[in-house]
């Protein structure tokens, strides 16, 4: 194949620079190591959340849209240069003459080559593997976004759950507080005030009690679109166990796991297509140069006049040549507009590269703050507990009154409460770092679209 300089190669993408040679806020005891982003949630032990990960990434309808696409996408690969092959045009025709004293029949055939020259067959290629890539980031993205979400809700579902009943177990304490607070209001050992705050609480339990079952209802819902069904499964609602990362710590993360971030591969395949399709305009700034041939077939089927037919044929072959003249210049600021589409293209992938290294660093710092906090509210509710049971022991003793007793088990499920919220928001930043770092499986029934390799960087 020729090829001239109207080809152009595929810029070479930044790479050390752009991507961190490890994270300012990665743990300090973080080994180097390799770190597997297929299956990130199994970190929080629930097999109920493994198992609704499969079913949602079996049956999602967005994922399901985004296969679609990059089967047509994959298809169309497969025919690139299908427009720089020989084209064969067959007619036939009924050519009436206005003297009705004629009429012919009109069979031929037109063959024609355009040779792709001028990077024309390379550029094709690139222009259909960057559509192909991006179509497999798009499908990858919503892989990645399904597995967070799903994550997610089902954190927050447990959570609301958790919050729910603990919000009952304190909401009996707060009512028996009521009753004793009456019963000493009546003997004049308690003044309005105290009785006013305590029904003033209650009336915020209410509210933190609807704001709960809100949530319960809301996640269960969403989980249920993102499994693609109409309404959520009965055992969702269900009070189950938190999930909870324990001692969890992260080990690895090593920067390069960045480059699977699917809006990295978006721009990289956005790249790839805007460079082929630079070499396509350049392509068209120089003479199309192809090879043709016709043969024209053609008999008088109307006249009465003789019983023999005559048939007349005629042949041409040679080369053609379309030459560019007074539209050269459209061609020429179209080549350069897509020379200023490439540049924009690079700016977006640096771009990318930034944002995700900013949302990563910023998903490894809250993790880390978030575990602080769990371990922090942990031991509070620990210490909390250890009152709460020498209050309770010191009123078997007749050392400590039953409102005594009802405030050590109010201050414990608050602190429950603390440690329901920390440790959720925990699973969260856990979840938004692995979302950062693109974490996704490969579904193992389907080809792996990594085999979809573009055409290497600098190449003609």
């Amino acid at each position: 194949m020729v090829t001239l300089a109207g080809c152009a190669s595929v810029p070479t993408l930044p790479g050390p620079p752009a991507v961190p040679a490890t994270w300012h806020h990665l743990p300090p005891d973080a080994t180097p190591a390799p770190a597997d982003l297929r299956v990130w949630w199994h970190a929080f032990g629930d097999a109920q959340l493994n198992a609704l990960v499969d079913r949602a990434l079996a049956d999602n309808l967005e994922v399901a849209q985004a296969a679609a696409r990059l089967r047509a996408a994959r298809t169309l690969v497969a025919h690139a240069h299908d427009a720089q092959l020989p084209a064969l045009h067959v007619r036939t025709n009924d050519v009436i003459n206005p003297d009705t004293s004629a009429s012919y029949f009109l069979m031929g055939f037109d063959a024609r080559w355009e040779l792709p020259l001028f990077g024309a067959w390379q550029s094709a290629q690139r222009v259909a593997q960057g559509q192909a890539q991006s179509a497999q980031a798009q499908w990858r993205g919503a892989r990645v976004s399904l597995v967070a979400e799903v994550v997610r809700r089902w954190l927050e579902l447990r959570a609301a759950q958790q919050q729910a009943q603990t919000l009952d177990t304190m909401q009996v304490a707060w009512e028996e507080k009521q009753r004793l607070l009456e019963v000493r209001h009546r003997l004049k050992l308690a003044s309005p005030v105290d009785l006013a705050r305590v029904q003033a609480e209650l009336a915020h339990l209410e509210i933190a009690h609807a704001d709960a079952r809100q949530a319960i209802t809301r996640s269960a819902q969403q989980l249920a679109v993102l499994v693609g069904q109409n309404e959520p499964d009965t055992g969702w609602l269900d009070a189950g166990p938190q999930p909870s990362l324990g001692e969890w710590h992260l080990t690895s993360a090593p920067a390069d796991m960045l480059r699977t971030r699917p809006e990295i591969a978006l721009a990289e395949a956005e790249v790839l297509r805007t460079a082929g399709e630079l070499g396509l305009s350049r392509a068209e700034m120089y003479p199309r140069v192809g090879l043709g041939t016709s043969l024209q077939w053609s008999v008088n089927v109307a006249t009465n006049r003789s019983r023999t037919r005559t048939g007349e044929s005629i042949f041409s072959a040679g080369p053609a040549i379309d030459i560019p003249l007074f539209d050269w210049g459209r061609r020429v600021a179209n080549a350069h507009a897509k020379d200023h589409e490439l540049q924009a293209a690079l700016l977006a992938y640096r771009q990318a590269v930034l944002q995700g290294v900013a949302e990563t660093e910023i998903a490894l710092d809250e993790l880390e703050q978030a575990g602080q906090r769990e371990r922090a509210a942990s031991r509070g509710a620990r210490a909390v507990q250890v009152s709460a049971n020498a209050m309770r022991r010191r009123a078997t003793l007749g050392l400590a009154s039953g409102l005594d007793v009802q405030d050590g088990l109010i201050e414990e499920q608050r602190a429950a409460l603390d440690v329901i919220t920390a440790r959720a928001a925990r699973g969260i930043a856990y979840v938004t770092l692995y979302k950062a770092l693109g974490g996704a499986p490969w579904p193992a029934s389907s080809p792996d679209p990594r085999s979809l390799t573009p055409v290497a960087a600098g190449a003609p």
